[in-house]
């Protein structure tokens, strides 16, 4: 049984699959690192935000994320989250080579959970080994879910983006990011397209919907979230939340839940 450690005390362990539990206070934030092998991280509990270079992503209760080996990432926790991951010698099976938010169905819960109090230097031939096995099955089937938000390169564009993140809001427009960056609307158009690939109508729906989820999965009321994100009432949070997912925020947290 391995908890509260790092996965790089155990690198030269002759294992594909190592399973770590860590358990972390709300508001903890795990500074930007990076590890040789892949890695799963699910939270049993809390939410956490996973950021790299490239975009961040937001991770409920019963969700995980895929981090390819040797992406740089920081991890903040929003609430008190019991961490668990599994690490992955690369090329033990075929993953994918980006960073996606995936669903972890109950049987891949209790899979994790169990493998955590496992021995790191567990037998292959013995149980554990052939439940790390079925693990290494099971993580193929994992289902994507929509929840990355792009992150610019451009600098000035980025910090912006950042400071957005802390206070989303529906209401700020292009124009007002256009003046902020002293550029013409059609220049930041262009620009904002070209760093995140979407338009800024998109990510700025993408990351209000990202600022929500933490806090509707901690139970907060959808018309408190809703006006506290800025929404004129919550019907019109509700749509802009079923659109993105497809389903009401009351029906997702019930199906996802």
């Amino acid at each position: 049984m391995v908890r509260n450690s790092k996965v790089e005390f155990f690198d030269d362990v002759q294992r594909p699959l190592i399973a770590l539990g860590n358990d972390f206070p709300d508001g903890h934030t795990v500074l930007p690192h990076r590890h040789r092998r892949h890695q799963l991280l699910y939270g049993a509990s809390g939410s956490v935000i996973v950021s790299t270079a490239d975009g961040s992503w937001v991770i409920p209760p019963e969700r995980g994320i895929w981090i390819p080996a040797g992406v740089e990432h920081e991890v903040k926790m929003l609430g008190d989250v019991n961490l668990r991951s599994l690490y992955l010698e690369p090329g033990a099976i075929d993953m994918p080579a980006h960073c996606e938010v995936v669903g972890i169905s109950p049987f891949m819960r209790s899979l994790m959970l169990e493998a955590v109090d496992l021995p790191v230097e567990y037998d292959p031939e013995s149980r554990a080994g052939a439940l790390m096995t079925l693990i290494q099955h099971e993580l193929r089937q994992l289902p994507v879910q929509p929840l990355a938000l792009p992150m610019p390169a451009h600098p000035a564009l980025a910090a912006r983006c950042r400071a957005f993140l802390a206070h989303p809001t529906p209401h700020e427009t292009i124009g007002d990011w256009a003046n902020a960056l002293g550029m013409s609307r059609r220049a930041f158009t262009r620009l904002f397209r070209h760093e995140t690939g979407t338009s800024f109508a998109a990510w700025r729906q993408q990351a209000c919907l990202l600022a929500a989820l933490p806090r509707l999965v901690a139970g907060a009321p959808v018309t408190l979230v809703a006006l506290d994100l800025g929404y004129d009432n919550p019907a019109a949070f509700t749509a802009m939340f079923k659109r993105s997912l497809g389903l009401s925020p009351r029906n997702y947290l019930k199906q996802n839940g």
